[in-house]
């Protein structure tokens, strides 16, 4: 995205009608922090749960309407800079031909889990026409949020789409793993069945995520949520490559991409020689010492506990000017969350975050340094 020219270096900070969001990721000054929140809409909200009682998970992402209406209402209610648009990680599964549910108590559940050469050769890479319900919501949301906001600002809309590891574990153990046992012998094989795997789910991704962009997205957040589970060694042997071809050709379609992960602070510079445009940092890092692990040339994003978002007000609000001031007012910091808000959070807790990061994350405030450590 090209942001116009100001003619005054202040206007610079924030271009009438650009996207706070999309200048942070590209690492460009702006006036204050952006803020948005992983999961932010989601069972924690009583708008989101209100649609839950008609409609089942899988409704809502492949009805347009449905799933532009969630991603608005949380956008609008907290007051956030960028809206994520309402799907789930495995939606690509269905056109790849390999089925999935949702059940309760155990989240999502493949029947026929991927564990052999003949079976990964068998999967779909030509269907992608199948995934266009979730580009006809975002351009639903894009169109919605296309003029700018009170501030001038206009509201940032991310699409999204998972890792070929993560996407490769979900398909292989058939849900939510402990030990990735059976993910981890496919990769060790050597059968050819894994290179196969990365390669088709890189296909089928590549295509999604272009759907996403022409539908109205101004970047693309790719989730490695399990990646935490590999050493850095067999990180860079078996993921690193097929992620940075993932990375590079959503690059190639002209949006910034963030690549975030969970429990990865030891592979963090492994991950940054993607050529993300932002890393994702959970909160078991500090963001200082997160973003001097994965350089200077690179955004980072996050990183507060999300259950501080339980604690007393007095408390939450350090922890927020703790995450600001260790960002030190440096161009490249999206306010986040290091994981996903959790069914419970108190809403209210959600927009005062929001509130205290419009207040106080604003560039070149050293004073933040002082009041993170009181």
């Amino acid at each position: 995205m090209i942001e116009p020219k100001q003619s005054t270096a202040t206007l610079d900070l924030h271009p009438e009608g650009s996207s706070r969001f999309v200048r942070a990721c590209l690492r460009q000054p702006v006036d204050r922090t952006p803020v948005w929140f992983l999961r932010q809409a989601g069972r924690y909200m009583p708008e989101y749960m209100a649609v839950r009682k008609h409609h089942t998970l899988l409704d809502i992402c492949r009805t347009p309407e449905i799933a532009a209406e969630v991603t608005i209402t949380a956008a609008e209610r907290l007051g956030v800079d960028a809206a994520i648009i309402f799907a789930d990680l495995l939606l690509p599964f269905t056109p790849m031909g390999l089925d999935f549910e949702f059940v309760n108590g155990e989240g999502p559940v493949v029947h026929n889990p991927i564990r052999t050469l003949e079976q990964v050769q068998a999967l779909r890479t030509d269907r992608i026409e199948d995934l266009t319900y979730v580009a006809k919501a975002i351009e639903k949301v894009a169109a919605h949020f296309s003029a700018p906001r009170a501030d001038g600002d206009r509201l940032g809309i991310i699409g999204f789409c998972g890792a070929p590891f993560t996407l490769a574990s979900y398909m292989i153990e058939g849900g939510s793993s402990r030990n990735y046992i059976e993910a981890k012998k496919l990769m060790y094989a050597g059968d050819g069945a894994w290179p196969l795997l990365m390669e088709k789910l890189i296909t089928v991704l590549v295509a999604y995520a272009e759907q996403q962009v022409e539908a109205g997205a101004d970047c693309i957040q790719i989730f490695d949520s399990w990646a935490g589970a590999l050493s850095v060694t067999d990180y860079r042997q078996y993921c690193l490559a097929p992620t940075t071809e993932l990375v590079q050709r959503i690059k190639a379609l002209g949006v910034p991409v963030i690549y975030f992960g969970v429990d990865t602070a030891s592979m963090l510079p492994a991950m940054a020689e993607t050529g993300a445009d932002v890393i994702g940092l959970d909160w078991r890092i500090p963001l200082d010492e997160g973003w001097r692990a994965v350089g200077s040339g690179c955004a980072v994003q996050g990183n507060l506990d999300p259950i501080t978002l339980f604690a007393p007000h007095d408390v939450l609000e350090a922890r927020v000017r703790e995450v600001l001031a260790l960002a030190a007012g440096r161009p490249g910091h999206i306010f986040n969350l290091g994981h996903g808000i959790v069914p419970g959070t108190p809403v209210e807790s959600v927009i005062q975050v929001v509130e205290w990061v419009k207040q106080f994350g604003v560039a070149n405030t050293p004073h933040l340094h002082q009041k993170a450590r009181q």
